[in-house]
């Protein structure tokens, strides 16, 4: 059984990699997006990045940085199968999942504009903003020094794998199924 979690800037392609170990892999994904909208639904409030990351920063104050990890890392063992965590975005996550053995962590990255192209297109309910709100959201998430926030330059540091994802889907797999065939 393999643990992969994927740590990566907004609209690198997160999803897309989850997307294809899911469909052509045969991985069982866990989300923190999920577990968060969960939450978020649960008290009745509107769902969108601001209440995301209130959600998530309060949960791992709460609980300590590594909990929301800790409860999708729970669930995965509980599958047996290969599993991908989905959005790790502490280094209290990180440093959690890689002691508990058989985990890779996957951090995936674009060029700035690349990505805000990509969000508009996706259109979920946290991608309508303009790219000063996207670039805004983007800095707010990249550096803290609280262990309970979010720290995305530092986990995607602590990657073992590294994507760039300028070009196409395709060229995303190709790099996908080389990395899978390594592990």
């Amino acid at each position: 059984m393999k643990i992969i979690g994927i740590t990566g800037t907004l609209g690198a392609g997160k999803g897309t990699i989850v997307e294809y170990l899911v469909t052509h892999f045969g991985f069982k994904h866990y989300s923190v997006r999920g577990f968060l909208i969960e939450k978020i639904e649960a008290k009745g409030e509107i769902v969108n990045r601001d209440s995301l990351t209130h959600t998530a920063n309060e949960l791992r104050a709460q609980h300590g940085p590594s909990y929301i990890a800790e409860e999708l890392w729970k669930l995965a063992q509980q599958s047996s199968q290969n599993c991908i965590i989905e959005s790790i975005r502490t280094m209290g996550e990180v440093n959690a999942l890689k002691s508990k053995g058989n985990f890779t962590l996957f951090s995936v990255d674009a060029e700035r504009k690349i990505r805000y192209d990509r969000i508009i297109l996706r259109a979920s309910e946290t991608d309508q903003v303009s790219y000063e709100v996207f670039e805004s959201n983007e800095l707010r998430e990249l550096d803290s020094t609280d262990p309970n926030k979010q720290n995305l330059r530092a986990c995607m540091n602590a990657a073992d794998i590294h994507f760039l994802n300028n070009g196409t889907f395709d060229d995303l797999y190709a790099l996908i199924n080389k990395c899978i065939q390594s592990l």
